[in-house]
């Protein structure tokens, strides 16, 4: 008996070799449906070396204008750019991320209902011949169990020729279990390992995106070391302020003429949550950058660094949503005619013009684009159709200028 369940043993291993799990087999197997697919992996890696190619293009510009004196705004645009670039493609490898987790997770479930079906198909096949033996039942498997080694054993198998139908549907499952057993291990092996390739790639543009920001920082040093030779360009930026404001007003009276949002004074929270330190007033002013105007629009919040949320302060309609020299990545939000919020120096913005926002919802992340003296979030209100003090509406605030 025990000479026979080892051929029996043999046979099944020989006859577990190939095929694979018909599709209707392992949509009753599998019941879930992935929310990730290759596709989507593969997708967010033709993304990120379009942004390679960006940031590539940018890094040679910068190198082009780095001796040229007269052009340190225009390279700060770039820095801004490149930084923005790689904030992108941060963004786009968690995403990559995640969707190796989720489908190493679906894998492993898959892979987990594919052994319970192989054990219970198993147990039947056992079940099956032991049943036909203990009957005497005259069968293909008298010829298998007659055999007395091996290689006996492989040509008794390639001389049956018939099978009942059910027995040989409990094989076939048995083997195309087997195959998509190893398939689902082969993919584990294979996700894991581009998980892995695209975390060091993460930490890789974390470092990058550091020598960045010093990059931009130094530049913004040296503009504040060399102000005469850069006067120029910051009367320009202090125009584009005004012009900005401007436009501010314009579009405010635009929307007032197709929207009926009814302006209320006051009633704004902190555009952000982190900190309450005022590091610069409106008015009068240090800049921290020597030449750029001391009449400051609005109020500095310091201690977000580049990662912290921006909330808008009330609800409303997205006016404006652009990069700008001088503010860098801003927002407008229009509240009602004549009443404006204004977040500049982002490092990224998350909304678009013409979204409706609801009071609190995160419309962009801090950080030091355009001319900015470090990261920080610089924020305005305008009533009226006129720039009016945020101190006055915000409690709480910290003096740190």
């Amino acid at each position: 008996m025990k000479n026979r369940r080892r051929i029996l043993s043999l046979a099944l291993t020989l006859l577990l070799l190939a095929g694979l799990i018909p599709a209707e087999r392992a949509e009753r197997l599998i019941p879930t449906a992935r929310a990730v697919t290759q596709a989507d992996i593969d997708s967010l890696k033709n993304e990120a070396k379009e942004l390679a190619g960006d940031s590539s293009r940018l890094k040679s510009q910068l190198a082009e204008l780095k001796n040229e004196r007269n052009s340190a705004v225009q390279q700060k645009l770039l820095l801004d750019q490149q930084i923005a670039l790689t904030l992108q493609a941060i963004d786009n490898t968690e995403k990559r991320i995640s969707g190796f987790d989720a489908m190493l997770a679906q894998t492993a479930y898959e892979l987990e209902e594919a052994e319970k079906e192989e054990e219970r198909q198993y147990a039947v096949f056992c079940r099956r011949a032991q049943a036909m033996e203990e009957a005497g039942t005259t069968s293909y498997w008298a010829v298998l169990f007659k055999a007395d080694s091996f290689s006996d054993l492989l040509s008794r198998l390639s001389d049956v020729q018939e099978v009942v139908n059910y027995d040989q549907g409990v094989l076939d499952d048995l083997r195309q279990l087997q195959t998509d057993i190893r398939a689902k291990r082969d993919e584990q092996e294979l996700l894991r390992a581009q998980s892995e390739e695209a975390k060091t790639e993460l930490e890789a543009n974390k470092v990058e995106l550091d020598r960045q920001y010093a990059d931009a920082e130094a530049l913004l040093a040296e503009i504040n070391a060399n102000v005469d030779v850069y006067e120029e360009q910051l009367k320009e930026l202090s125009a584009e302020q005004d012009r900005i404001q401007r436009e501010i007003i314009e579009k405010s009276e635009e929307l007032a003429r197709k929207l009926s949002i009814t302006a209320t004074k006051g009633g704004y929270i902190w555009p952000e949550s982190v900190s309450r330190r005022i590091t610069s007033p409106m008015g009068s002013r240090n800049t921290g950058i020597k030449g750029a105007s001391t009449n400051h629009k609005g109020v500095d919040i310091g201690g977000v660094g580049t990662s912290t949320s921006v909330l808008a302060t009330k609800a409303g309609v997205v006016q404006t949503s652009a990069y700008s020299k001088s503010y860098g990545n801003y927002v407008v939000i229009y509240h009602g005619p004549g009443n404006t919020t204004l977040y500049a120096h982002m490092s990224s913005r998350s909304v678009k013009e013409g979204d409706s926002v609801t009071q609190g919802q995160v419309i962009g992340i801090t950080g030091s684009t355009g001319v900015s003296s470090g990261p920080h979030l610089h924020y305005e209100i305008t009533e009226g159709g006129s720039r009016v003090n945020p101190l006055d509406y915000l409690e709480g605030w910290i003096k740190a200028w």
